[in-house]
């Protein structure tokens, strides 16, 4: 059986992929080059992805710098991270897990796969709206009305492990599994040492303090 897995050389997606291929499936990451502000967390997932050995990963292309409206996509300042998040950052990229479970999907039709896996979790629901659990449900609904599969009775389900588990928890059952944290990045900023104090730099690096590690990657004043 395959699996599609949405990787974008962050934490979260890689810990979902080692997820993925404990249960078995044959996975194929898909990662995406939307106009992001910097392109190191693809470069990350394409060093995940070779971790993992995979037979192909799909790299798409899509411009959402052209709608822009967030500071990952247009010259909108990335805000230093704060623990709790109270309202919707400026880091939120409209539309973006909307558009990549949508290319997801397509990819998981020709490629006759079975699941689609996403990394969402409860740290980010206060924060992003796409990464609530409420989202994913619908986005069933909406997969098994859409496809040519869901007619032929091949129903694609869409797998969100991570949605109720802390960021320490993540980091936990990452380590766990072995997966390469070593390879990811969760900076907005995109250096090659991480801010430390943008969102999710922040998130990333409390994760790490609660399940009592030591993040592996290098940081500008850590």
């Amino acid at each position: 059986m395959k699996a599609v897995v949405l990787l974008s050389g962050g934490l979260d997606s890689t810990v979902c992929m080692s997820i993925a291929q404990q249960s078995g499936v044959d996975i194929i990451p898909i990662s995406f080059d939307y106009g992001q502000r910097h392109h190191r967390e693809l470069a990350c997932a394409k060093q995940v992805a070779d971790f993992y050995q995979v037979k192909k990963h799909v790299v798409i292309e899509t411009n959402m710098r052209a709608i822009g409206g967030s500071a990952l996509t247009a010259d909108i300042e990335v805000p230093q991270g704060q623990e709790e998040r109270e309202h919707v950052p400026v880091t939120y990229v409209p539309a973006r897990n909307l558009i990549f479970l949508s290319y997801a999907l397509g990819l998981a039709e020709v490629e006759n796969a079975v699941k689609i896996y996403i990394g969402v979790n409860a740290v980010d629901y206060s924060g992003y709206p796409d990464c609530r659990a409420e989202f994913i449900e619908k986005f069933q609904s909406i997969t098994d009305y859409a496809t040519k599969a869901s007619v032929e009775n091949h129903r694609i389900i869409i797998e969100n492990p991570l949605q109720y588990l802390t960021k320490g928890e993540i980091v936990a059952l990452g380590i766990k599994n072995g997966a390469p944290l070593h390879l990811t990045t969760s900076c907005y900023q995109g250096g090659a040492l991480a801010c430390g104090v943008c969102d999710s730099c922040v998130l990333r690096l409390k994760g790490f303090r609660e399940a009592g590690f030591t993040d592996p990657i290098p940081y500008q004043d850590q």
